[in-house]
């Protein structure tokens, strides 16, 4: 049977029951999605993994005993294949990184329609990432922050120097080093921030670091 025909068996976790009844009798009517378990603690949660072996699990991350994220990370370390879609109703900036840093293989927000959650679980289970507006926008801009970490101080000040609209000449003589030194720190620039032109280079400082800067 074929991936995109194949039932995808569900196990859902959240600690309050009429979201899990709610959810049970949504993919009740959904053909290719089944839902083998639905546990409101983390405990039955791992022991269900652990026994049914599912495709997908819609985990809540404010769940008893053993809390989601630590259950999240069980998952991942002892069944690796069984992808995790979050299911929450908190905008927790803290818990949406350490969910995504421990493979977290999508979020969705309580608070959508129930059409999205049913979506979503399609989405992750075929391997495409999926995020709510939020988590979205808090995952770009840590990105984006890693990568102005990942730039020198000297980077930063070239970066700075184009968005100026200077040329190579003007910056090697602001900086007083040479022009193939201003080229060199170019290109590592251009490979960190994912750009190839000048223009792009200029555009992203402007953007995303100028206020940083």
């Amino acid at each position: 049977m074929s991936e995109e025909a194949k039932t995808i068996r569900v196990v859902l976790a959240d600690d309050h029951e009429l979201v899990l009844e709610g959810l049970r009798a949504l993919l009740r009517h959904e053909p290719d999605l089944k839902v083998v378990a639905a546990v409101t603690d983390g405990e039955t949660l791992l022991t269900s993994v652990r026994r049914l072996k599912p495709d997908m699990v819609v985990l809540d991350l404010r769940i008893p005993k053993i809390d989601g994220l630590t259950c999240l990370r069980i998952i991942k370390e002892e069944s690796p294949h069984t992808r995790v879609l979050i299911l929450t109703a908190f905008d927790d900036r803290e818990s949406v990184r350490e969910a995504f840093e421990l493979g977290a293989d999508g979020f969705a927000l309580k608070t959508e329609p129930p059409a999205l959650t049913v979506a979503a679980i399609r989405e992750v289970f075929h391997g495409r990432m999926v995020f709510p507006r939020l988590a979205a926008r808090h995952i770009l801009q840590r990105q984006r922050a890693q990568q102005r970490m990942a730039l020198t101080p000297r980077e930063m000040e070239v970066l700075a120097l184009v968005a100026e609209g200077l040329t190579n000449a003007q910056i090697a003589q602001r900086l007083v080093v040479s022009q193939e030194t201003v080229k060199f720190h170019l290109r590592n620039i251009y490979q960190k921030l994912g750009v190839s032109t000048r223009t792009e280079a200029a555009a992203y400082y402007y953007r995303y670091l100028a206020d940083q800067s």
